[in-house]
């Protein structure tokens, strides 16, 4: 079991508080048309924002497609209506008495994507691109969190896209190697992301963008994407900036063949798999004729490890070549500007029930359990630990360590924390939890939360211009707003998005991460 994929199972609770969203609202506006390489396309145009939904940029991964790389969408005459989301990816939802998600219906036929455009003014105007999270078996591109029009009044293209989830998405049999063995496989829902940054360059133009100014960014397992499209050699190219939100780095991927002590190898889960559904030695159309709900099967956020029959991303040679963390150090990466960060408690309040000794690194900091509890609890007891030590194992160390190595590799890089937590919020808030930057991003706290207020709104503000403006000019620093000086090692500086403001902080528990960058890399 990755030590990414447990905390995001013990951080459900937080992650279902940043994304909850309202209802999805009926498109309003006047109508407005553009035309793409498929086809011409009607949207919506109202409050400075023009609006298309449920574009597909790949044809649907279903029948003879399924676990196929994402092929062109079929092109249409006349004007397809982009009016509404395309369904999500098939995935187990939340309850929703606990996160609202999209309110889209679901189905395999669901490569869309969705633009919002500013209206009049400059054309050539950036791109950002976004990659939801939901550990890889939840999410999508339509949460009114993440809704892009803010991000439009603020001057840029925006672009949010599903990809295929779970098993549909990251699956691996030798059966399928042999069918098509010019395919890469095991990691579609990669191919996917792969898949609609070339649509958007090739048909952002249309829409105001400048397909040579594209910013992809990403949290948590959207964040993890954005580490595996930097490493990967079939997206280099397509994006020339990266923002990498709780994205972790340091799990320790298996490949199609050969497990590790983290994850299980691609082909063996497939087989495992396929015998479980009755399959004992399938070809490539028995696996393809699986259905869906099969396919599926109890997979979904809490229970998507340890499991023989799932192994998530994999190293295939050729979309992923190797860790994050190893093709940073290696100076293997795009060569882009990079901004990359955490939240100041990705484990909040659940850290007070969570040991912080756990099996998946019992192993590797066992035998120096000593020094460790003495850098997080000098005098003694382990309140420190309880808090802090997952965290940084897993989102902290990691982020600095990818910004330090990004630096060193001649690369423009920022490090950020985001501490900020709701006026509302607050009262025994250990900080901000996973995920929860999310509508501070994008700009929608107003809309996901009743209850924000006046700071809040300008926090809000704060973060997405500061976004915003990564993505025109490739340096998140404008006028009229607190330096954020660019990452090094040696000054180990960085932004931190407090109650009282951004505002730079230097050399942040640099003893606990030096000892775990340490033992991070050693054998």
């Amino acid at each position: 079991m990755t030590a990414f994929k447990a905390l995001l199972a013990l951080c459900l609770p937080l992650i279902a508080a940043a994304v909850a969203a309202a209802p999805v609202r009926p498109m309003e506006g006047v109508s407005v048309s553009v035309a793409t390489d498929a086809g011409r396309l009607q949207g919506r145009e109202a409050d400075g924002v023009r609006t298309f939904r449920g574009i597909p940029y790949a044809a649907a991964p279903v029948g003879a497609l399924r676990w196929r790389p994402p092929q062109p969408p079929a092109p249409w005459s006349g004007t397809r209506p982009a009016l509404k989301f395309g369904d999500d990816c098939l995935q187990h939802p939340l309850p929703v008495a606990i996160d609202p998600g999209s309110g889209q219906s679901m189905s395999e036929d669901c490569l869309y994507l969705n633009v919002w455009a500013p209206v009049g003014g400059a054309r050539r105007l950036p791109v950002m691109v976004w990659i939801h999270g939901g550990g890889f078996v939840l999410g999508s591109g339509s949460l009114v969190a993440s809704d892009g029009a803010a991000l439009a009044r603020g001057g840029v293209v925006m672009v949010s896209l599903n990809y295929r989830l779970g098993r549909f998405g990251f699956f691996a049999h030798p059966a399928l190697a042999r069918d098509h063995p010019g395919d890469v496989t095991g990691n579609f829902g990669l191919m996917d992301q792969i898949a609609a940054l070339k649509w958007v360059r090739r048909n952002i133009a249309a829409f105001g963008g400048d397909p040579a100014r594209i910013t992809i960014f990403g949290e948590s397992a959207g964040g993890g994407s954005v580490l595996a499209l930097m490493g990967s050699p079939m997206a280099r190219g397509l994006f020339q900036g990266a923002i990498v939100e709780s994205g972790g780095g340091r799990d320790r991927l298996a490949t199609l063949e050969t497990a590790n002590h983290q994850s299980r190898a691609g082909y063996a889960a497939g087989a495992a798999f396929a015998t479980k559904a009755g399959l004992k030695d399938p070809d490539a159309a028995q696996l393809r004729a699986l259905p869906a709900a099969t396919v599926l099967g109890d997979l979904g956020f809490l229970n998507n490890t340890n499991r023989d029959d799932y192994a998530g991303m994999v190293i295939d040679g050729r979309v992923v070549t190797a860790d994050p963390a190893a093709i940073f150090a290696r100076g293997g990466e795009a060569p882009v500007p990079l901004i990359i960060g955490f939240n100041s408690s990705e484990l909040g309040a659940l850290a007070s029930v969570t040991g912080p000794w756990t099996n998946f690194e019992a192993g590797r900091f066992g035998p120096h359990e000593a020094a460790l509890r003495g850098l997080y609890d000098p005098a003694g007891g382990e309140s420190a630990l309880r808090a802090d030590f997952l965290s940084d194992l897993i989102f902290v160390e990691p982020a600095r360590f990818l910004a330090a190595a990004h630096a060193r590799n001649g690369h423009p890089a920022w490090l950020y924390q985001f501490g900020y937590v709701g006026e509302a919020h607050r009262a025994g808030a250990p900080g901000a939890g996973h995920a929860s930057e999310i509508p501070y991003v994008f700009d929608t706290i107003g809309t996901v939360d009743a209850k924000a207020s006046a700071q809040d709104h300008a926090m809000a503000d704060s973060v997405s211009a500061y976004w915003a403006a990564f993505a025109k000019r490739g340096n998140p620093n404008e006028q009229g707003r607190p330096t954020w000086p660019r990452y090094n090692a040696a000054a180990d500086t960085l932004l931190d998005f407090t109650a009282v403001g951004p505002a730079p902080l230097t050399g942040r528990s640099r003893a606990r991460l030096d000892f775990l960058e340490t033992y991070a890399t050693s054998p």
